[in-house]
């Protein structure tokens, strides 16, 4: 199984971006614990600064068909790019969205995500654990589809 873990702006940042709120690992740091916590997976990490590098990233990832889903943390895209919330809706496989900090209990602009009425969840709030249980969401939507 593939899967994608896609980051979109800022998340180059971490560890030096208000590590209060998004901690002190680098997102280097990140994709390492994935692939070691989930051996058994091909992982594949994609992060831009870019919102159409990462439609162009979904669209690939849907058309090469060898892919299973996506975790992803769109960063400040969440709140605002229909486009990726288009280009999320155009895709057959499914998508978990995953957030670093709460966003529920973050600033007002923070509080909405366009992108998770067409994500098949959200999880937010538990740091790089975030990413961990957006994988075990996302194999928990390809084995239930699979049966």
């Amino acid at each position: 199984m593939t899967i994608l873990v896609l980051n979109g702006p800022n998340l180059s940042r971490l560890g030096k971006r208000e590590p209060e709120v998004y901690g002190r690992q680098t997102l280097d740091d990140i994709n390492r614990e994935l692939a070691n916590s989930f051996p058994e997976l091909s992982l594949e990490f994609f992060q831009s600064e870019d919102e159409g590098k990462l439609l162009e990233k979904l669209f690939q990832v849907e058309d090469q068909g060898s892919f299973c889903g996506v975790v992803i943390n769109a960063g400040a895209l969440t709140h605002y790019s229909i486009a990726l919330r288009d280009a999320i809706s155009a895709i057959t496989i499914p998508v978990v969205e995953v957030h670093l900090s709460n966003i529920y209990a973050r600033e007002e602009f923070r509080r909405k995500s366009v992108i998770s009425e067409v994500c098949a969840g959200v999880i937010s709030g538990f740091g790089a654990n975030s990413y961990h249980l957006g994988v075990r969401a996302l194999l928990g939507i390809v084995r239930k589809a699979t049966l």
